[in-house]
């Protein structure tokens, strides 16, 4: 007698294993991650990598790329995407405007000066030329009123400079390159990186929180996936941050 299990025939084995996985029902987190035909083993796959250490020297983790199209109704990736890359932007402007080795005219254009009527910059209500290699001048004559907040900005800019004052004509010496001068605008440099990474770390605080807020709507898989994206792009903004730091060291100190 032949043993019971060969009276089976293999068209008959329930379709568990058939090689087409079925489809998700909504909600499913595998739909961020290119739809139901990868389904569970994908995501499985793409979590466990995405959290196992790397083994090897300069091995990277995996990368999580969600689609924002897919979770806009939860956060908009693109518009956190562009307050970090601000943030960046920000810094870049910073060590480009205050911590130059050579002071120019040009650095005093966007010093905000704070009066009774307003915020201006510095070139809006003063005349600004150079002189001298060493001598910066400001003529306040059309507004005469704001010479003092005018002075007053340009002592706080972080530049190091020590205004003088004639009436409505300020001088502003421009101190020599020294290499206490180079060493103290690199700390500057740092200190400013420092305060940039703290705000880029609130941008992502504030979407993180905006991602819980829906954890009762969406799965929990789903609210991980978003959360490590958003990490990634902090991180990539934090490491741009570091080069631009090294850039701007190398420059002022030579």
């Amino acid at each position: 007698m032949k043993p019971f299990f060969l009276a089976f025939k293999v068209d008959h084995l329930p379709s568990l294993f058939s090689r087409v996985p079925p489809q998700a029902p909504a909600g499913c987190p595998a739909l961020l991650l290119n739809g139901c035909r990868q389904c569970v083993h994908q995501m499985m796959l793409t979590r466990q990598l995405a959290t196992k250490k790397a083994k090897g020297k300069g091995q990277a983790q995996a990368r999580v790329n969600i689609s924002a199209a897919l979770v806009e109704d939860i956060i908009n990736l693109e518009e956190t995407s562009e307050d970090m890359q601000a943030v960046v932007e920000a810094l870049k402007e910073d060590f480009s405007r205050n911590l130059s080795i050579r002071t120019s005219p040009g650095a005093f254009d966007h010093i905000i000066v704070v009066t009774k009527d307003g915020k201006f910059p510095l070139n809006q209500l003063g005349q600004i030329s150079q002189k001298s290699p060493q001598l910066v001048v400001v003529n306040m004559t059309s507004f005469p009123e704001s010479t003092a907040a005018a002075m007053k900005a340009i002592r706080e800019s972080g530049m190091n400079l020590n205004p003088e004052v004639d009436g409505t004509i300020i001088r502003v010496p421009i101190p020599k390159i020294t290499r206490e001068h180079r060493e103290n605008l690199a700390k500057l440099a740092k200190q400013s990186t420092n305060k940039s990474k703290d705000a880029l770390r609130k941008v992502r605080s504030k979407s993180v929180t905006q991602i819980k807020k829906c954890k009762n709507k969406v799965s929990e898989d789903t609210i991980w996936l978003l959360e490590k994206q958003i990490q990634q792009m902090a991180d990539s903004a934090a490491a741009e941050m570091d080069k631009l730091l090294a850039a701007k060291t190398k420059e002022l100190l030579g």
